[in-house]
Formats: structure tokens, sequence, C-alpha cells
């Protein structure tokens, strides 16, 4: 039998199908398809040969059996450089099948649009991963596409003789790209339906987002993939308004910033960043004001930095914000006059993070990757244990420390250790104060008042050297401030730097064996001091 040139198309997104398909009836190829696919090809008045054609078999159980046959994969597997394969594919009278054009079940969209799990299943597709690698495992001999995008590709090389191998080759890459892709997601649903967090074998599902001009150094290329499914209130889902393109470096700071701007919720905010630490954060009434109170925590190290605001962006704010130099913008909303005012300057970059305020998805996982392994872990959603602020107003007995009612506690918890419990106004400077240094790079140390910072201390080696960095950023206007530390005092030198400095109130997690060194400094000093019971390490 003569083999002709035949092509299986059987694809759920249908974009420049038909255009495809003429092209390579043009090139004299005759097309096999199945279902919609055979439908909307034979609508544009393309001639379709059946799949039951192909197979002597009728589809069956709703769809589910129709490219499952030796008559479709005899035809993509046999060699044609291989004699007794082909003399194999005469006897039976089964052609080859040269070129295959598949795309598989819409599973990612199902899951998104929050089908149920009957659903989900029955979207998970078998015969088309079946057929595009078994296409891509005969790739010398098989074109096999997976993506519209390379539709126009294959269409140039026919019409010049032929695929070339190193197309072919790249498009196998392809195909166990996307299956590899279609996997996980299948895999990582099926997990988290059965309540598993961890599993003993997992795969992470992204795509590109962007090629970067190169990663944390210029010797280092870089590129940007977003999360599968993980998008609201994310960089990920970030429309850049005005600038240049982002760095490795600015995505990685603008991170940090956007993390600590939810702790916020739809209180105005204004988080100040650089090097993905905190560097002024503000609180107000307003967005105006929260700004102002942000840029006065620390003018010097804003400068350069990244701006994460969660209201809209207004004239007033954007005046004051081109006073100085800033490398990132990011807002749920610009006025038209903020814009006008902002792209004055050419090398700010806006981006408009609708819903900026958005709590994390629960199936999200905090990464880091080390040489030879992946750390995973849930994300630091907490804040304080208990998640009560009402606490801070009642004295419990801490641990080893013992207080003047002679009292003592075995567990940690949350509450008042010193003599003197901190006023209304402290409670909020401490509140606020906190959910900075969470997000601030261990080891840390932050004070401030009600709705700002003034003194922010990150990344030492020592808690001690945190606290005299805070202090010393904060100068005058550490006296009557709060401190945070984002772990326990393991010695009284912390509380004896407050003294000096003229902080009257501090909160800090507990659990030091020395913690009672801590408290009874603290009393001789008149300085509150609440344990929260929970620390927040971030490295």
């Amino acid at each position: 039998m003569e083999m002709k040139k035949r092509a299986l198309v059987s694809v759920s997104d249908k974009t420049g199908v038909v255009e495809f398909c003429k092209e390579l009836v043009a090139c004299g190829f005759e097309i096999i398809s199945t279902g919609g696919t055979a439908k909307a090809l034979k609508a544009a008045g393309l001639e379709v040969i059946g799949i039951s054609e192909i197979t002597g078999f009728p589809e069956c159980l709703d769809g589910r059996v129709k490219t499952l046959h030796p008559n479709v994969h005899a035809g993509l597997l046999a060699m044609r450089s291989n004699a007794e394969h082909m003399a194999q594919l005469k006897k039976l009278n089964i052609n080859t099948i040269d070129v295959v054009c598949v795309n598989l079940y819409p599973f990612k969209a199902t899951l998104a649009k929050g089908a149920d799990f009957a659903e989900c299943v029955e979207n998970i597709d078998i015969g088309g991963p079946t057929m595009i690698r078994a296409a891509a495992k005969n790739y010398q001999d098989v074109a096999v596409i997976v993506d519209p995008k390379d539709y126009e590709k294959v269409i140039g090389e026919l019409k010049e003789g032929g695929v070339t191998l190193e197309t072919k080759k790249y498009l196998q890459y392809k195909v166990f790209a996307h299956t590899a892709v279609y996997d996980s997601l299948i895999s990582n649903y099926l997990a988290s339906q059965l309540g598993i967090t961890f599993p003993d074998e997992v795969t992470f599902a992204y795509e590109k987002a962007q090629d970067m001009r190169y990663g944390e150094n210029p010797q280092q290329q870089a590129v940007f993939y977003n999360e599968q499914f993980i998008r609201e209130g994310s960089l990920s889902s970030a429309k850049q308004l005005w600038g240049k393109e982002l760095s490795y470096n600015n995505i990685n700071d603008a991170n940090g910033a956007l993390e600590l701007l939810k702790e916020f919720g739809n209180v105005p905010a204004v988080v100040a960043c650089k090097h993905a630490n905190p560097c002024g954060v503000g609180t107000g009434n307003t967005v105006f004001e929260a700004y102002m109170r942000a840029y006065e925590s620390d003018p010097v190290s804003v400068f350069g930095g990244i701006l994460a605001i969660n209201g809209t962006v207004d004239e007033a704010t954007a005046a004051e914000i081109n006073k100085i130099f800033i490398e990132i913008v990011m807002a749920p909303a610009y006025t038209e006059k903020a814009l006008e005012i902002l792209e004055q300057k050419k090398n700010i970059r806006l981006l408009q993070i609708e819903n900026i305020s958005a709590r994390r998805e629960s199936s999200a996982f905090d990464m880091k990757k080390v040489y030879g392994g992946l750390l995973v872990q849930q994300y630091d959603e907490s804040l304080i244990r208990g998640e009560d602020s009402k606490l801070f107003t009642h004295r419990a007995e801490i641990g080893t420390v013992t207080l003047s009612s002679g009292k003592v506690r075995t567990e940690y918890g949350l509450g008042v250790v010193t003599d003197r419990a901190p006023s209304k106004e402290e409670i909020d400077a401490l509140l606020f104060n906190w959910k900075v240094v969470k997000h601030t790079k261990s080891n840390a140390i932050v004070i401030g008042k009600a709705g700002r910072t003034t003194g922010i201390g990150m990344g030492q080696t020592n808690r001690i050297w945190a606290a005299q960095q805070a202090i010393a950023h904060a100068g005058a206007e550490a006296k009557g401030s709060v401190m945070a530390s984002d772990a326990f005092f393991p010695f009284p030198d912390c509380v004896e730097e407050c003294v000096k400095a003229g902080i009257t109130a501090i909160i800090q997690p507990g659990g030091s064996i020395q913690d009672k060194a801590s408290v009874d400094a603290c009393n001789a000093a008149g300085i509150a001091m609440v344990f929260a019971g929970d620390r927040h390490f971030k490295h």
C-alpha cells in the first residue's frame, strides 16, 4: 500500500485550528479528526476522516474511548527508517500519521472555575496524552503540536519541503513539558482532595511570565515564572502602567513590600521597602497621611526604594512621591492626575494590582531553593497566638517569669508580664510594629509609634546589634516609641538599650530561659512588656 500524508487533529483549544488545517490540506495532507474538532472542521468546508474510519471501531463510553487503538498508535510509533516496521504496517493495512495536532482536555480551566470533583476527574484526558507522547517518542518521523503558537512555524517549514529535525526536537520537548505540567495539576489537586499537604513526591507547575534582563547580578541569567492559580493580589497579576521592564531584584524587593502591606487589610497603609526589607511603614486616615508617615520614618533609606500602597494614589500623594527617586509604586488604582505627575519621571515603574490586600490562597506555599533541594513550608499566617488583641489588656503568668502575684505558669501564652500594663496607645503601637517586624529579616527589631515606624534594625547576627541599629535610625524619635522583636531576648541587654533610648513598651515572643532577667529590667525602668507567644523569624 502507498502511504498517504496524514495529520491527526483533535483539540480542546480551537484557536487557529481551521486555518492550520486548511494549510495542511494545501500541503497535501489528509485530516483525521474526532468529536467537536471534526465538526468544526467540516463546518469550515474541510474534508475530514473520522477517527472511526481509521480504527474500524465506533467512539464509545461517551467519547472516553476513540483514539486508543493500534491503527492510530502504530501509525504514530512506526519508525520510517525501520524496514520491518514499515512492512508490518503494510501487512496490517495501517497508514502512517505524520503530523499530530492535539491539546488536552481543559483540566486547568475546569479547576479554575471551581468545578466539583466529578467534573474535574471527567476532564482528565487519557487518549490525548497517550497520542502526543507516542508522537513525541517518534519525533524524527512525526511533528507533534500542542501549542497553537507553533502552527505558523510548522506550516512554514512544510511549505519549504518538510519540518526540520531541529523543530521536531523542539516540539518533542514541548510535549513532555506540557504533559508534566498537566499531570502535576492533576496530582496536586488529588492530593488536596485527600488533605495531603506535603506529598512524598511533588511537582509544582509554573508558566513563564517574562525573561529578565539579568538576575541578581548582571552575570546571572534569570526569568520570572507565574505560579498556576496564584494571581489575585500578587505580582503575577500586576499590570504595568509606566516605566521600563522590571528586573529580578525589582520583583524580589516588591514582593517583600507586598507581603507586609497585606497585614493592614483595608486600613490606608504605605510600605516603603529596600532590598525586601521595610524601611518605613505608615498607616493613617488617608493614603496621603499614610505615605507621609512612611516617608518620615526614614527619609534617607526610602530614596530609591519601593512603595506598596493599598489605596488609590491621588494627586497630593503623587506630588510628594515625585519629590524623591522611587523605583516602583504598587497600588490598586491611580487618579488620572496622579498618573500625569508620576509619569513625569522616566525611571519610575508604576504597577496596578487590583485587590492588592487580598489574602494568600490556602494552597500557596513559601518555598526556598537550596543547592540540591527545596525547602517548602506553609506561609506564616499568624500574628499573635490566639489572634485576640484583647488579651493585651490583662495579665498572664508566663513561663519561668514569676509575677508579683507569685504565680508561675509553664506554658507560654499572650499577656502582660510586667507590673505595668501598656496603655491603649501603647497597645496600638505594639500591634502595629509587631506586624512590621514579622516581615523584617531576622534578627529584627522594629521601634515605632501607633501608625508609623521610627527605626528598623534587620539582618544582624545578634539581637543587640539589631536593637542598636533601630534606635540609631530613630534618633530623637526613639523616645516614646515601643519596640517589637521577632524572637525572644536571650539577655536583658536589649531592655537596657530601651531604657537609655526612652522606649516605653516592648512586645516579644517570650520563651528564653532568661525571660525573668528581661522582665525584671523592664519593671525596674517602668517599661511594659508583652509576650506574644509566636515568633516570626524571616530569613
